[in-house]
């Protein structure tokens, strides 16, 4: 066990170190104001609109760095320090959350796959961990035995949640991707502008980047445990 508490230690710290660096480049680039004067949420409509996309909504949600696209209720989510202010990191923000809402009127199959996923996720990912200790605890995860068959169930739902989060990074990319190129081609930002705004989005990237390195990680230890590993 000692071999996961490390594992766990060193994801947890290097996933602080990048989300310490996101909140730190955001705060950076809050502070460079757009020239043409729109807000986050002035941004987002616009993009929305220049897309054909009229069933969208853009509403502001509480908290910081909170900004998504809930596709269920098609509304593009964007937090406080997003929706009002007019900035290279809230023309970022805005920018690649309706870059989700584009993929998914062009049903983007990676955005798809994702979706079809979280129901599975939602289930199993909080419990997957529980289920292959439960299996090595009861002794049998050497041989075929019920232990050993608990153990791998919960790795097929710990396998579940990293495909989840592997899918995720196309999604995040090409959203941002999306983004960029649209604030590019309808000159939306200054040259300096947009290279804030790229900076920015390349940080957000590399939390979910961290997050799928993590799970695969997690996944990799605890099979080797399964399958006759020892730490």
């Amino acid at each position: 066990m000692m071999g996961y508490y490390i594992l766990i230690g060193a994801i947890a710290l290097v996933s602080w170190l990048v989300s310490s660096r996101l909140k730190s480049k955001f705060k950076h680039y809050s502070k460079v104001h757009l020239q043409n004067g729109m807000s986050g949420a002035e941004i987002a409509e616009k993009m929305l609109a220049d897309h054909g996309i009229r069933d969208v909504k853009v509403v502001s949600t509480a908290g910081m760095l909170t900004d998504h696209y809930n596709p269920k209720n098609k509304t593009v989510n964007l937090s406080e320090g997003v929706y009002n202010q007019r900035n290279a990191a809230a023309a970022a923000v805005a920018a690649h959350e309706c870059g989700h809402a584009v993929q998914h009127a062009q049903a983007y199959e990676w955005l798809t796959m994702r979706s079809k996923l979280v129901p599975v996720v939602s289930v199993t990912s909080g419990m997957s961990t529980w289920v292959v200790f439960g299996g090595l605890a009861l002794g049998a995860a050497a041989g075929v035995g019920l232990g050993y068959w608990v153990a791998v169930a919960g790795l097929i739902m710990m396998g579940m949640a990293t495909l989840f989060s592997f899918v995720t990074l196309p999604v995040e990319y090409d959203a941002s991707n999306r983004a960029l190129a649209w604030l590019k081609s309808k000159n939306m930002v200054t040259q300096s502008e947009y290279k804030g705004s790229e900076d920015a989005l390349k940080w957000a990237a590399r939390t979910y980047l961290v997050a799928a390195i993590g799970s695969l990680a997690t996944l990799v230890y605890w099979g080797l445990q399964v399958f006759g590993g020892r730490d």
